[in-house]
């Protein structure tokens, strides 16, 4: 069996410079802050960051984008984050706002090898410039095509040393989509387990984990 466990450290040196890289989480709950503040302590700069949110400037994603590692971001919000917004309105960083459910879809299309998502949200509006509109049945959708990423960096409350991954509660979030549609996926635990987690507790099966970084304790 092939050894997953690797620290922080080593987790941030697969990370390059000008990569895509989803980071899971909403605000503060269930993010990987141990390799992300690992990234913020090297020179890895011009990423694109995909999420929920960038959180707060003093927090998990958000330290990305106040340490300048960040050229693009990808996102539902960013009103809580208000560097976020003042590198945004000054053109030091690219924004791309999407639908909650939308951003989901588009990352959940790629991992399970379709074309896009058809949707409803964004007819009529700015957002359907320049994307395709496909009519159905009468109704006009738009085409919100897939959306991946180099790597994965994401959360999990329990992991056994295989990568079969468990949560608690909400911190599942953006996690478990994300894990489908990496070439490389990071997970960052707040326990490694002995032995192997029950297989009815499994959310993500292991087969999509590449490497387990277990968190430091608070």
């Amino acid at each position: 069996m092939t050894n997953k466990i690797i620290t922080a450290a080593e987790a941030c040196s697969k990370i390059k410079s000008g990569m895509t890289l989803f980071i899971g989480g909403f605000l503060k709950c269930g993010s990987p802050t141990d390799v992300i503040n690992e990234i913020v302590k090297t020179d890895i700069c011009n990423l694109t960051i995909v999420g929920n949110d960038t959180s707060f400037a003093d927090s998990d994603r958000g330290l990305l984008v106040s340490n300048k590692k960040v050229k693009k971001v990808i996102a539902s919000h960013i009103g809580l984050n208000k560097e976020t917004g003042r590198q945004m309105l000054s053109g030091e960083i690219e924004v791309e706002l999407v639908p909650q459910g939308t951003l989901c879809e588009r990352i959940r299309s790629a991992g399970a090898g379709l074309g896009g998502v058809l949707t409803p949200i964004g007819i009529g509006t700015e957002v359907a410039q320049g994307k395709q509109i496909v009519c159905v049945d009468g109704k006009d959708y738009l085409l919100e095509k897939p959306l991946r990423a180099n790597v994965a960096l994401i959360y999990g409350s329990r992991v056994d040393k295989i990568g079969n991954v468990s949560f608690v509660g909400t911190t599942r979030n953006t996690n478990v989509v994300m894990a489908t549609a990496a070439d490389m996926v990071i997970v960052e635990a707040d326990e490694v387990v002995n032995g192997y987690i029950d297989p009815n507790e499994v959310v993500i099966p292991s087969i999509f984990i590449d490497y387990i970084v277990k968190r430091k304790q608070a």
